[in-house]
């Protein structure tokens, strides 16, 4: 396909959906970046400026279609020290570095490694993350009145109901308008969007963030800058999974690592704080019918002409009806299969999930969790894969002549058992150690094969090893260790 082609397909395929899924998207990131923005201890205004300049960037940079990034929860509890401890400006700076660092990784590549995370840590990410979204909602409704409970359970009625008459406009942008038309002619008390803190009433300008360009300053926002960016990349690049599974399509880690960078500095460049990728709007754009570039590209021009146009109107939306919405992104967020199918999923998955969604709720950090998850899974992999060496005595093995032949891997988790398949009792005129189905992974493998080599040696023994592959052959060479032929 040209790149005339991909890009037509990637922006004009179908852009009146795209447009009403931005639509949605736009009017719900309106509140979670004033929240995000109060977490992190800034003016609303920062977390919407991201929000806006985050968007329309990546929309451009990005390596994944219809993905939706901006200001978010788990980049803002990271800002809040830094903010309290020497004021916004380190935070625009830190900001600007982590998008530094974004690029720098994009640019070595390191994006794809995404695949290593597995299905099982996939799905305590996500299942963590749709508590968390659920949670996050109640505030809005703590000491409310029926009526607000009342407009939230329209807003799911409208969500799932309307679908049945029609799915040519989302159901999430006709709850919020019917309620906020409901809602301001019946003259109901209830929290709007307007009662979360003050709009911005102008375009965002060139900003530098003015900090004393010293090592001191390098060694305040370092630490902030790398965390920011691991953190912002790990939910990115998530995020990116999550929505190649729910629309069957791929998408480039390593182009949406460096556009993330991108998309950062421009944020701080502008009076923006960091961000990244955000499931639940993501979420809500896909099943919205956005699946362009443009929807994500409309989500965050959409924002800014709510901001700047429609600011009064914005202000009366209830957020009863936006908790509605959320509660719905919470329910489609969470795998239900990973619950459903708990006897069926082998024990060690689902220690890995649990782990991974109770560190994330616990801590209110997708990475931790993500992080215990990964370490787990390697864990049960190595432990796996290191029982999986055999050592077989050859049937023409006698006292004087021994054969052995191996397979499996052998690596540092399975040395142990490699050695202990030997037997080194007696004289043994000659031995013989067939390794044709063996790879030899590490410096622990290699000195294995050494140990058993050099014990068979010192007993008097001719030790012959064949079928080693030459990338072993070459490990063993490269540490100056014996491999006899």
């Amino acid at each position: 396909m040209s790149v005339f082609a991909t890009a037509r397909q990637q922006w004009l395929a179908q852009p009146g959906r795209d447009i009403l899924a931005g639509t949605v998207v736009g009017l719900a990131l309106i509140p979670e970046a004033i929240a995000f923005s109060i977490i992190a201890g800034v003016d609303p205004a920062v977390g919407l400026y991201a929000s806006f300049i985050i968007a329309v960037t990546i929309a451009f940079m990005g390596g994944r279609p219809a993905m939706i990034s901006a200001a978010t929860g788990a980049m803002a509890l990271l800002m809040g020290g830094l903010v309290r401890d020497h004021g916004i400006e380190y935070l625009f700076a830190a900001s600007l570095l982590c998008g530094l660092i974004q690029i720098v990784v994009g640019l070595f590549k390191l994006g794809r490694y995404i695949r290593f995370v597995s299905k099982s840590v996939m799905s305590g990410f996500l299942n963590g993350l749709a508590v968390l979204i659920f949670l996050a909602q109640l505030p809005h409704l703590a000491g409310a009145s029926w009526h607000a409970y009342a407009l939230v359970a329209a807003s799911l009625a409208i969500i799932y109901g309307f679908p049945r008459l029609t799915k040519a406009i989302p159901s999430p942008l006709i709850a919020i308008v019917v309620l906020s038309v409901a809602s301001a002619l019946i003259g109901l008390d209830v929290k709007k969007v307007g009662d979360m803190g003050s709009l911005p009433t102008t375009l965002p300008s060139f900003h530098m963030p003015m900090v004393p360009l010293t090592l001191e300053t390098l060694a305040i926002i370092a630490p902030v800058s790398l965390t920011l960016a691991f953190v912002g990349l790990m939910e990115t690049l998530l995020t990116a999974q999550v929505l190649d599974d729910m629309t069957d399509t791929p998408s480039d880690k390593d182009r949406e690592t460096r556009g993330q960078g991108i998309a950062n500095i421009a944020a701080s460049l502008f009076g923006g704080m960091a961000g990244c990728a955000m499931v639940g709007q993501s979420i809500i754009n896909v099943t919205s019918g956005g699946r362009g570039r443009l929807s994500t590209l409309w989500a965050g021009v959409f924002l800014m002409i709510l901001i700047l146009v429609l600011t009064q109107w914005v202000g009366e939306i209830p957020m009863a009806a936006l908790v509605g919405v959320m509660f719905m992104v919470s329910f489609k967020t969470f795998d239900w299969p990973s619950v459903t199918r708990l006897r069926a999923i082998p024990v060690q998955s689902t220690l890995v999930m649990l782990t991974t969604a109770i560190i994330v709720l616990l801590t209110h950090d997708l990475s931790k969790g993500v992080i215990a998850g990964v370490l787990m899974s390697a864990v049960f992999f190595m432990r796996k894969v290191g029982k999986m060496v055999v050592v077989n005595e050859g049937e023409d093995t006698t006292p004087e002549v021994r054969h052995y032949h191996v397979t499996g891997q052998l690596f540092f988790a399975s040395a142990d058992l490699f050695i202990a398949g030997f037997e080194f009792h007696g004289q043994p005129q000659r031995v013989q150690i067939d390794l044709h189905q063996v790879h030899i992974w590490d410096q622990t493998g290699a000195a294995a094969l050494d140990k058993v080599i050099q014990r068979y040696r010192t007993r008097g023994a001719e030790v012959s090893v064949t079928g080693l592959n030459p990338q072993s052959r070459a490990l063993m060479t490269r540490l100056g260790l014996a491999h006899a032929s």
